[in-house]
């Protein structure tokens, strides 16, 4: 049956039925449904009338409405609702969490429910097998211990599994059935490669979706990162951490105390070369037990190619941004510099020729860059994920800024001379 959006709430009306609207905030679970149940005995009712109705949707490909629940913390209108009200259509911020076995992505989801933000959001969450007993249990506590009352179980695999269009489908649903809605978080399983998810979920504004990613945010565990990167070294394929930190905009290093207790630092400053050798461009924050500034990961915009944020970056001059002390076979990043203005079509067929046809062996996962494009007065952005690409004109040059095509890539196999050398054709030579 695709994805399972169901918002899960219980209605204010005990007698109702919680397939019938109007729909309040709830948790939103791809493979536990989560009904907040302060009657037990309306709770199984309700319990065993959505198991009934699923058991009836898994023939479709729609995504199952939501269940209703009693709000438990009240909730200010955002802006993002201010502009709906004000009939703007505001598509709504998707945050993929990730994060290898035991890194704390569950810890960091029960944070966020039980932070006062102000905000609506909606959570998915998909894990299975036989860690998914402990990470509910953990979630089910809540800190007044009576946050979830009921779980459905709604096992349907893992998230990147999924077809593609069902899951920005149940989402969109999901949006069109909310009136306030700010943010959705998915959470992945442990052993999950984000890139099927970036690419599904990364979709052109012209598609005029309800829903945009917004980032991916990789929880790793300072203890043990060095073994998980270090694992798979001699294999011909990288371990999950690997790729989970290479596809991240945000990376959440957990569980510092357990590193630096006792420590002089170095500990953790070794660590963070260790995951900027893999990804150079992610913002690194310390965490005990995932405890963060919730503005530090929600809103990023990191797939908004127009947003100054990763500009800034790519444009500082002094930044070195590529790992070049590693070897060319291994996951890591390199940067790419040329200060003469570039032909915009040659660019793009040298982008199709790196991702799609992968030159000489060059495996890409991700890349941003900002170019200097002929017979245009403002900076182009380039971004991609896998095999899709975006190249904008995201706004003017200033007058007081390097006037720079500059390219980070992420990826296995990365070879600098290639990279360098097939860019160089699409300079303009008159």
């Amino acid at each position: 049956m695709g994805w399972l959006g169901s918002l899960v709430t219980c209605p204010k009306d005990a007698s109702a039925s919680p397939l019938s609207g109007p729909w309040n905030l709830g948790f939103l679970n791809a493979t536990d449904a989560l009904l907040y149940s302060p009657n037990k005995e309306k709770g199984a009712e309700w319990k065993s009338e959505v198991i009934e109705y699923f058991e009836m949707e898994k023939e479709e490909d729609d995504a199952p409405l939501a269940v209703e629940l009693e709000e438990t913390v009240p909730v200010k209108p955002s802006s993002s609702h201010s502009k709906q009200l004000q009939g703007e259509d505001v598509p709504v911020g998707v945050t993929v969490i990730t994060g290898y076995l035991g890194s704390g992505k569950s810890t960091l989801v029960n944070h966020i429910l039980n932070t006062q933000h102000g905000k609506r959001i909606a959570v998915i969450l998909n894990e299975f097998g036989e860690e998914i007993g402990v990470e509910r249990a953990m979630i089910n506590e809540g800190e007044d211990g009576a946050l979830v009352e009921e779980w459905v179980e709604l096992a349907n695999g893992c998230v990147c599994c999924t077809v593609k269009h069902s899951l920005v489908q149940a989402l969109e649903q999901l949006v069109q059935m909310k009136e306030r809605l700010d943010h959705i978080l998915l959470e992945t399983t442990g052993l999950a490669n984000p890139a099927p998810l970036a690419s599904v979920l990364w979709l052109d504004e012209q598609l005029e979706s309800a829903v945009k990613l917004d980032s991916i945010i990789t929880v790793v565990d300072a203890k043990n990162l060095h073994y998980q990167l270090n694992k798979l070294q001699n294999s011909s394929s990288f371990p999950e951490a690997s790729l989970q930190i290479a596809f991240a905009d945000v990376i959440i290093l957990n569980k510092v105390d357990l590193v630096s207790l006792g420590g002089s630092g170095e500990a953790l400053k070794e660590l963070e070369n260790e995951i900027h050798k893999i990804n150079s461009l992610a913002n690194i924050i310390h965490s005990v037990r995932c405890q963060v500034d919730l503005s530090k990961i929600l809103n990023c915009r990191a797939y908004d190619s127009k947003h100054s944020g990763h500009l800034e970056v790519l444009l500082e001059e002094s930044k070195s941004l590529s790992t070049s002390d590693l070897h060319d076979s291994s996951l890591r990043t390199l940067c790419i510099c040329e200060s003469q203005k570039v032909d915009l079509d040659k660019v793009r067929l040298w982008l199709e020729e790196i991702l799609w046809d992968k030159k000489d062996g060059m495996d890409v996962y991700r890349c941003k860059g900002v170019l200097n494009v002929r017979n245009s007065d403002e900076l182009h952005t380039l971004q991609a994920v896998r095999e899709l690409y975006d190249i904008v004109p995201a706004r003017k040059w200033r007058s007081d800024e390097n006037q720079i095509n500059k390219i980070v890539f992420i990826g296995h196999n990365l070879k600098e001379d290639v990279l360098i050398n097939s860019f160089r054709d699409c300079i303009v030579t008159t």
